[in-house]
């Protein structure tokens, strides 16, 4: 839980704040705009919140934070908050932000796909009693799909609890992943089922692999995401942990690929007005990827 005692100085007056515990992953600045800000090294309460939307949001930041770095100095009720998740996304028909990000995924998103031929899992959030209650009165979890190593979380708990069939690239296969179900292995694209498409993209790490949902929602993991202060795609050089030429290669790979919507675990979503106008964004990320 956050502590007054820890509080940022640059924190604006007030009842919410943000303390040293931060781990700057950029979860609240997504969920809470309008309240959170980033400082050199982490989030902070940039203007308290202003109306009640803006409160709710703040608080599903604060219930969302994977390391409790969120507090108020009042005691607020958070239950509206937790019971938002998880939240659908709009203009998104079946899919939907599961909050409660894990400090074990750097604070990443994950995201659930509702379709009738079984539920799918993006990355895994915290396995906390409220979200497994929720995912199973929303028919539960068929596909769980690892983007990467480097966010699986509490994949086991969601095994145990809803019998899911995990996916993830072999290349990216630990010692806690070892009995994965479905090891994907190779560079070419594998059809999971008619309307979900995994694809290797080898670069942030060497087993990184994206899903493509009803050639529409491009779910990329830690490999693509929008850049809200370049306003454009962007991939993340400092946290490229295999190879910065893979990756490249692996963004050049999609530029077939038909979608409208990326939804990353970090950075922000974007819903382009069309294929061809998330096409061109891709190509324009390649040569500023080129270029770095």
């Amino acid at each position: 839980m956050a502590s007054l005692a820890r509080r940022y100085a640059d924190n604006a007056p007030g009842d919410f704040y943000v303390d040293s515990t931060c781990i700057d992953c950029d979860a609240c600045r997504r969920i809470a705009p309008s309240v959170f800000a980033e400082a050199s090294d982490h989030s902070f309460v940039r203007d308290q919140p202003a109306t009640p939307s803006d409160a709710r949001r703040a608080l599903m930041a604060l219930v969302a934070c994977p390391t409790g770095s969120i507090g108020t100095a009042s005691r607020r009720d958070v239950r509206p908050a937790l019971d938002a998740f998880p939240e659908p996304l709009a203009e998104a028909d079946g899919v939907s932000f599961c909050g409660f990000t894990s400090p074990n995924s750097f604070g990443a998103w994950s995201w659930l796909v509702e379709r009738p031929g079984g539920n799918v899992l993006v990355d895994s959030p915290k396995a906390l009693p409220r979200l497994l209650d929720a995912l199973a009165h929303r028919g539960g979890v068929a596909t769980m799909f690892l983007t990467h190593k480097d966010d699986v979380a509490d994949h086991a708990a969601f095994r145990k609890r809803f019998g899911c069939e995990r996916v993830l690239h072999e290349a990216d296969r630990t010692a806690s992943t070892r009995e994965i179900e479905r090891p994907l292995s190779g560079r070419e694209p594998v059809a999971l089922a008619p309307d979900l498409l995994a694809i290797p993209t080898p670069g942030h790490t060497r087993g990184h692999s994206v899903l493509l949902y009803r050639k529409e929602f491009l779910f990329t993991g830690d490999h693509l995401a929008w850049s809200r202060r370049r306003n454009a795609l962007v991939a993340f050089r400092d946290a490229c942990w295999y190879s910065w030429t893979e990756q490249i290669r692996s963004m050049e790979s999609l530029l077939d690929i038909p979608f409208e919507w990326v939804l990353p675990g970090h950075g922000a979503t974007r819903h382009f007005d069309s294929r061809a106008q998330a096409r061109r964004a891709l190509e324009a990320c390649v040569a500023w990827m080129k270029r770095e």
